[in-house]
């Protein structure tokens, strides 16, 4: 086994690097590494279901989409992650949350703080949780990992993670919402995120007999910028991967309730209705061929919008109200 640095807080590229280190790296691997702040969605995710997207855009604050299931996690520079890959030649045992979180629950444990699972996969700490864990098997590969909370901005965590309020009808994975702990309110003697970091690799070389260390090699990095640029920044896989939904929202518009219906399949609007007695029949049209057939997402969805120009009319729906209704 060989220890990867990564030194990268570029959500993108760590991201990227998981799938590039899984599908590519013959040896069994871990990893720590950190990302600036990000919100991620587990693989079988609504994005629309999951984010609260005016404030994660207000706040410049990236969507992506791993490619382990589970929930969605926020990063940011308090989180710490960690992945392992290993080669199983047991096919049938290939995903094993009790032994990935071992090391963690060991480490703490010398550490003065006993832990316990937080659900099937995930650890706490009296009843908190502070590690959500995924996998993602590949041939006889397998990618286990997850989040520590040591000390995360979980203000913004909350908001973040608490989506819009439209009613959305779909097959997708959940989220399970949870209390949730910060390890340094449980860890006095560890003063920073970087000292948990550098004590807790520390314990993981002597704890997997790891005498190799190294960064990702040039190869490597060419793969990853290559992922980066074809996936995992695209709107293709961070939106248009959720399953079809159908999507309902209301809002006022000068004291009038107006409701906004979407049918999304494979990340697109194949049709829209807007529920109204102020809407005349051209505006709703006009809206209609407007965003049938755009990507149900942020960044199209705004890009749309300016084409729509500014309503002529008291009936003639704003731009940001429209925006907030899609979103």
């Amino acid at each position: 086994m060989i220890f990867i640095e990564k030194n990268s807080t570029n959500p993108y590229h760590n991201l990227a690097a998981e799938e590039v280190i899984l599908k590519n790296v013959a040896e069994d691997t871990v990893m720590l590494w950190i990302n600036s702040p990000a919100v991620v969605l587990g693989k079988h995710q609504n994005a629309m279901a999951e984010v609260n997207h005016p404030f994660v855009r207000e706040h410049d604050i990236p969507v992506l989409r791993r490619i382990s299931g589970g929930g969605t996690v926020y990063h940011d520079a308090g989180n710490i992650n960690l992945s392992i890959v290993t080669t199983v030649e047991q096919t049938d045992r290939m995903i094993d949350f009790v032994k990935f979180a071992a090391p963690i629950r060991q480490f703490l444990t010398v550490k003065g703080l006993n832990t316990s699972y937080y659900g099937k996969t995930n650890l706490g700490v009296n009843g908190r949780k502070f590690s959500g864990n995924a996998a993602h098997v590949f041939k006889k590969k397998v990618l286990h990992h997850g989040t520590i909370l040591f000390d995360s901005n979980l203000a913004m965590l909350e908001k973040c993670l608490h989506p819009t309020p439209a009613r959305i009808t779909d097959k997708a994975v959940k989220s399970v919402r949870a209390d949730i702990i910060n390890l340094k309110e449980r860890l006095p003697d560890i003063s920073s995120t970087g000292e948990f970091v550098s004590q807790f690799k520390a314990f993981l070389l002597d704890y997997f007999d790891i005498q190799e260390q190294r960064t990702t090699s040039d190869y490597e990095n060419q793969l990853i910028a290559t992922l980066v640029k074809e996936k995992y920044s695209t709107p293709e896989w961070n939106y248009g991967y959720s399953p079809s939904y159908t999507y309902v929202k209301s809002g006022l518009w000068h004291h009038e309730e107006i409701t906004l219906k979407l049918e999304v399949k494979k990340g697109i609007i194949v049709d829209l209705h807007l529920e109204s007695k102020e809407i005349s029949p051209v505006i709703h049209q006009k809206i209609r061929e407007l965003f049938i057939q755009i990507p149900h997402h942020p960044q199209a969805i705004k890009q749309k919008l300016n084409l729509y120009g500014s309503p002529e009319t008291e009936t003639a729906l704003s731009s940001d109200f429209l925006f907030n209704l899609l979103i």
